[in-house]
């Protein structure tokens, strides 16, 4: 729609400024009329939904209504316009209107508006974000001495009086909570309460309950980029970063968890009313992901594991006397589901980080592996649906599969995994290949 509207409104202006320029002549009423136009032709647009109201538009209307204000006011003045035609002035002020024009559309278009996947549960499902404050940690990333906190949101069933597994979600390296909606919204409509938890300075950025924002600390932006490059790190320095990263990412979701699970007992929140405590799964995509498998072999709690295009970093052993990595030799007892786009399918048979994820890994013989060919590391999100140019330059490239097909089919995989996991509901028997 931003595309189309953009489009729309450079034809008319392009065309304008050439008949202005065939004619010899500047037509000022026509040009009032046409910006009156175009903002009640977007007013109706807006109010017949065919625009849905959202961030993205907000530049472009008042843009349209201070044009439209300004053609008002000259019809009205009705004043006579005697500067003498100059061809070089017309040109001029198209250009400098096309630019102006883009500018504003870029949200838009950045953003486009799009249709949401696929909710099939009988739930409606509500929301609630909080932040948690962890009193036996001092936060790393900061100057100051605060105690390390943690925003969390929650998806869960609108309804009273009924308890529902309680599902952890983390995002991943540079990711946001919001990452994959679509997927606890689904998981919600189902019958589960689902918590997606922001890493305050790895995720993109975060606003806590009081407004303070994070964003991306620089450091470990530059060690993730770093890290998927030849040559910039050896095995060992890998390895060193990897368990780092890890010790953050696994603390923040065993505070979570645990939080969650004294304020069932203790707090009369609606929302910890529903949980059962006794049906945990974990999920999470790349970083994410391999923080979920981790808990999966920490926890005794954790019932269920689905890893959504990650490396198995808790099997990961770093081997100095021949400086490669190897599996971790024990086995995994948590069932797990996982994930695959074709950026990581293509490097299960390599010896890197990925090495403890090859499919003959006996350590993992009853894991699901499920491979989504033509998709791109985040296709298994929502991103490619809400920002198709940001997916595209930060996965370098567009995705072969249908992005709709690719998030829904994921979503409806990682439900009938944990139903049959945590709820006894149907025999969970994916194919390997979609």
């Amino acid at each position: 729609m931003g595309y189309l509207l953009l489009l729309i409104v450079l034809i008319l202006e392009i065309g304008f400024a050439i008949y202005c320029m065939v004619t010899k002549q500047k037509h000022k009423k026509i040009k009032d009329w046409m910006r009156i136009s175009v903002f009640i032709a977007f007013v109706i647009l807006t109010l017949s939904s065919v625009i849905v109201w959202s961030f993205r538009w907000v530049i472009p209307a008042i843009l349209l209504f201070i044009s439209a204000v300004k053609g008002t006011v000259s019809l009205l003045r009705n004043k006579t316009n005697n500067k003498k035609y100059k061809t070089s002035s017309i040109v001029w002020k198209s250009i400098m209107t096309i630019f102006v024009f883009i500018f504003a559309f870029g949200p838009a278009i950045v953003f486009p508006q799009h249709k949401s996947p696929k909710v099939n549960g009988k739930y409606e499902v509500a929301t609630a974000t909080y932040t948690y404050i962890d009193k036996n940690r001092t936060e790393e990333f900061t100057d100051k001495e605060d105690h390390r906190s943690v925003n969390v949101e929650f998806w869960y069933p609108n309804k009273e009086n009924e308890t529902y597994p309680l599902l952890v979600f983390s995002h991943g390296a540079i990711g946001i909570k919001s990452s994959n909606t679509s997927t606890y919204t689904e998981l919600a409509s189902h019958g589960y309460v689902v918590v997606s938890i922001d890493h305050p300075y790895h995720s993109f950025y975060t606003v806590s309950e009081d407004g303070t924002r994070a964003l991306i600390n620089t450091d470990y932006n530059r060690e993730v980029s770093n890290a998927n490059k030849e040559g910039i790190y050896s095995k060992e320095e890998t390895y060193e970063l990897i368990q780092k990263w890890m010790k953050l990412r696994t603390e923040d979701m065993n505070f979570v968890i645990d939080t969650i699970l004294t304020k069932v007992k203790t707090d009369k929140n609606p929302i910890y009313q529903h949980i059962d405590t006794e049906k945990i799964g974990v999920f999470g995509h790349s970083m994410g992901g391999a923080a979920s498998v981790w808990l999966g072999r920490e926890r005794n709690d954790i019932d269920a594991v689905v890893n959504i295009d990650a490396p198995f970093f808790s099997e990961l052993v770093y081997n100095k006397l021949v400086d490669e990595f190897v599996a971790r030799d024990e086995y995994f007892n948590t069932p797990l589901l996982n994930i695959y786009s074709d950026d990581v399918w293509g490097q299960l048979d390599s010896n890197s980080t990925y090495v403890a994820n090859k499919p003959n890994n006996e350590q993992f013989k009853n894991a699901y592996n499920v491979h989504f060919k033509g998709a791109k590391h985040l296709s298994l999100t929502d991103l490619p649906l809400f920002s198709p140019i940001l997916a595209n330059i930060l996965q370098g490239g567009k995705a072969d599969i249908d992005k709709y097909y690719c998030i829904e089919t994921a979503n409806e995989l990682i439900l009938n995994f944990f139903d049959d996991k945590l709820k006894g509901i149907g025999h969970f028997t994916p194919e390997e290949t979609y």
